[in-house]
């Protein structure tokens, strides 16, 4: 199917009842406004909730963009959780918000609702301004260094989470529909004190990367199977390690022109510099919204000869605090953080060839 062309509605669809006719038209639309390839938002969905569904939800806690601290293990026996992973630039996320405003207005004792912004090219000031265009009511969480969406294995905007009072994890979906309804009435019936006894999943993750640190020697494997290694001292090489998403210069086109402009810099730059034989590159694809498949089709569109490499778990973007793309990150010789290139301030070509070249 092609994702941008609605489904063709069935030839009864004027016998269905009008609340079904409803979600038969949302589910055209988010068809038609996700940045999807072969698979829709419920696929990576369902891929996202096939290890966490029926366990034991992180103990984390959580700041929100007021200062307020939530602690989901303090929750576990006294309220269910629903959280909401989404962004401001997300299609999706903006036609399913005033039903999560409802929810909201109807939580009641037994019921925390938050909002979890990915931080994915959003600044603090896009999603308060998205806060008051929506008046929406629930706290806000910003996801800054990307640990919430690890621990959740987020794959798709947006990302529902529903956690019983149990503390056990009883929905992961993308549409606002029935389901979720039916599992956050689930959730909050859950008794009160009975709380799933298993180890919790680990809620600390080192510090980011920063300009100076080393590289610990990580291999990865890259599209078609070969294992590369992030720094290559060895070969005393520079390795140049290029952020990006395979769909983010089109679907940016309309809602972040700006960068979708950035991403189309980045894929000019990588097609054109990547035989260089200066500096070792390495492309590092985000798994939000995209595919294997995505990347293996955006590559032979481009026709980058570069290695790519799926971030599938987000691990790559969370160790090099990457939240936006596209970014680039300089390793010397020696396998430490030389440069972080940023396309709304730097350009590629210029930067490696007037500051980075030996």
């Amino acid at each position: 199917m092609d994702p941008t062309t609605p489904p063709t509605p069935p030839p009864n669809l004027r016998t269905l009842s009008r609340e079904a006719c409803i979600a038969a038209l949302s589910l055209c639309l988010v068809f038609v406004a996700a940045p999807v390839g072969a698979e829709s938002g419920e696929d990576y969905a369902r891929e996202a909730g096939a290890a966490r569904l029926g366990t034991r939800a992180p103990a984390a806690r959580m700041t929100t963009i007021d200062g307020d601290t939530i602690d989901l293990a303090a929750l576990r026996g006294h309220k269910a959780v629903y959280l909401k992973f989404w962004a401001t630039w997300c299609s999706p996320c903006r036609e399913q918000m005033p039903h999560f405003e409802r929810v909201q207005q109807g939580a009641g004792e037994d019921l925390a609702v938050v909002a979890v912004n990915l931080g994915f090219d959003d600044t603090p000031e896009q999603v308060r301004a998205f806060r008051d265009e929506y008046g929406l009511t629930m706290p806000i969480v910003r996801d800054e260094d990307g640990r919430l969406a690890g621990l959740f294995g987020v794959r798709v905007t947006p990302q529902h989470v529903v956690i019983g009072r149990d503390g056990v994890i009883r929905h992961v979906g993308h549409l606002a529909d029935g389901r979720v309804d039916a599992a956050l009435a689930e959730a909050r019936r859950a008794p009160a004190g009975a709380v799933v006894e298993n180890a919790d999943a680990a809620t600390d993750a080192p510090p980011a990367l920063r300009v100076g640190d080393v590289v610990p020697p990580t291999r990865v494997r890259a599209l078609g199977g070969d294992e590369v290694a992030l720094a290559d001292p060895e070969r005393r090489r520079r390795s140049v390690l290029a952020f990006l998403s395979p769909w983010c210069e089109e679907y940016f086109e309309k809602t972040r022109p700006a960068s979708s402009a950035r991403c189309r810099a980045l894929r000019e730059q990588l097609a054109g510099l990547g035989a260089d034989t200066g500096e070792r590159w390495l492309g590092v694809a985000s798994a939000l919204w995209a595919s294997e498949q995505d990347l293996r089709e955006w590559r032979d569109r481009a026709h980058v000869a570069v290695p790519l490499v799926f971030d599938r778990d987000g691990a790559l973007f969370r160790r090099f605090g990457i939240s936006r793309v596209p970014c680039v990150v300089v390793l010397d010789a020696d396998g430490r953080v030389e440069r972080r290139i940023d396309f709304e301030r730097d350009d590629l070509r210029d930067a490696l060839r007037m500051g980075l070249m030996p």
